[in-house]
Formats: structure tokens, C-alpha cells, sequence
């Protein structure tokens, strides 16, 4: 199988968001490209975070190395207490590498490189409260106080709602699991958003470049459908459990039923 179960967003591609993330980015920078002319590039770049575990005293991300040494390193030997034999141990080396996440630029070369529009999809660093967070927040505010427009993807479940506006200025059926904001860098406070059910197809939305030049389309569920299939999740996916974060009640129903449908439950 190299097509997800579900018609839009899989929720259980959430459980693999670093490599979901990353693919996203270089598709999506692959279709925008395809769409612009010679006087601008898309390019994909990344800035350094840090993810801390709760009560963390350090920062750390990724593999746990695990040297063990045949022989231990030089050193003044220690004299055991008693008489008792002091065992070699396993030497654990946490890393200290930090994660890196990657966006879209969108940059006109006629003015030497100057950057038109961001497109961000949103990740955990981005929308559970912390110093991560809070940085994002400051670049969103510096995008719009340069003018720059900024396109912002959530196709993530966990986590709260995070825009420039409070989600209690949407109806209570516009307030969906995904979904896209766009701001174009003229447009002052006026925010175009793009509701996702669960249910549906994810939408192609429209990415802003400077204002006197027409949109580019950037269709998500195409990008979804290659994450899935190029990615082989089907393979690592255990479609016999609920997918982390769980569904409520109602989706996890039509959920359920989606997968026996497909002969996986």
C-alpha cells in the first residue's frame, strides 16, 4: 500500500512529524518553484531549536550514543574499597546535536534577494508554549513589520491553536483540526484562513509574492500523498492502534471505520 487510508491528512503521519516536516518543505519548495518565474527563487532553510524534556537541565535532542570500550582509557587507577573488583562501565555519551527545522523562502532576485514570503509549517516547537515559541512569535512579528507575507501550515493535531488572531473570532465549525493562514505583507490586520477537517481532502491554497504579481497554488494533499508514498510510512504505521495524539470520540469512530474499510483493523 503507497496511498494513506484517509482522504486528507493520515492523523497517524503525526507520530513521524521530523521526517513528515522535512519532506514537506523540499516538495512543497519543488511545486512553488515549478510555478515562478525568472525573477524569483524558493529556497528552504533552517534555523536551530532546542527541545527539552520536562524538568530537563540540559538541552538534547536526537540519539543516545552507547560506547563501550574493551579497555578503559588511560587513567590513575582507582583503588577499590575492601578489596572488591570494580566492574568496566558503559560509557553513555548523550548527544548535544540540536534539531533543525526547515521553511520556505520565496526571494525576488531582481532586488538582490530580498525575501517576499515565508511559508512555515508548523511543528511542536512552534505551538506549545516556551522559549521556542516565543522566538517564533518575534519572527512572525518582525515578517509582518517588514512587510514580508507569511504562510502558515498546521497540519498537526497537538498543540494549541496559534495565529496572530484568537481562534474565537472563527465559528465553531470554521475551527478544524488543520489549517492554513495566510498574510500577505500589504494587507495591514486582514488574515485569509483556510479550514482542514479531518474528513476532507486537504485544500490547495494560494501563496502571496509581492503584490502586483499573481499567486502561485501550493496543493497540500498532493504534498501529502508523496510524504506518505516516498516515505514508505505505510510500512512503520500500526494502524491497529489509536494514533498519538488520540481522536476524540467522534473522529476516532470514523476513523475506525476508514480502516476497516481498507482491510486494516
Amino acid at each position: 500500500m503507497n496511498k494513506s487510508p484517509f482522504p486528507g491528512m493520515d492523523p497517524y503521519l503525526e507520530q513521524a512529524w521530523r521526517d513528515v516536516h522535512h519532506s514537506l518543505c523540499t516538495y512543497a519548495r519543488d511545486d512553488i518553484q515549478a510555478q515562478l518565474g525568472g525573477e524569483f527563487v524558493a529556497r528552504v532553510d533552517e534555523r536551530l531549536v532546542v527541545e527539552q524534556a520536562p524538568l530537563a537541565t540540559r538541552s538534547v535532542y536526537g540519539d543516545v550514543r552507547v560506547a563501550q570500550r574493551s579497555t578503559p582509557r588511560p587513567s590513575r587507577p582507582i583503588a577499590p574499597a575492601s578489596g572488591v573488583a570494580l566492574a568496566e562501565p558503559i560509557t553513555i555519551e548523550l548527544s548535544d546535536e540540536k534539531a533543525t527545522e526547515g521553511y520556505i523562502q520565496i526571494i525576488d532576485v531582481r532586488t538582490g534577494g530580498r525575501v517576499v514570503t515565508v511559508i512555515e509549517f508548523l511543528s511542536t516547537t512552534n505551538k506549545l508554549p516556551g522559549p521556542d515559541q516565543n522566538l517564533y512569535r518575534r519572527k512572525r512579528l518582525e515578517l509582518e513589520k517588514a512587510g514580508v507575507s507569511l504562510v502558515e501550515i498546521n497540519l498537526l493535531r497537538a498543540g494549541p491553536f496559534i495565529a496572530t488572531f484568537p481562534e474565537s473570532l472563527l465559528r465553531t465549525e470554521q475551527r478544524t483540526p488543520y489549517y492554513a493562514i495566510v498574510h500577505r505583507g500589504w494587507a495591514g490586520p486582514c488574515y485569509q484562513y483556510y479550514p482542514m477537517p479531518l474528513r476532507d481532502r486537504l485544500s490547495a491554497i494560494s501563496i502571496p509574492l509581492r503584490e502586483s504579481d499573481p499567486a502561485v497554488a501550493l496543493d497540500l494533499q498532493s504534498l501529502i500523498d508523496r510524504v506518505y508514498r516516498n516515505g514508505a510510512h505505510d510500512v512503520e504505521i500500526d494502524y491497529a492502534n489509536d494514533p498519538e495524539p488520540p481522536l476524540d470520540a467522534q473522529a476516532a469512530s470514523w476513523a475506525d471505520q476508514v480502516l476497516i474499510e481498507a482491510g486494516l483493523r
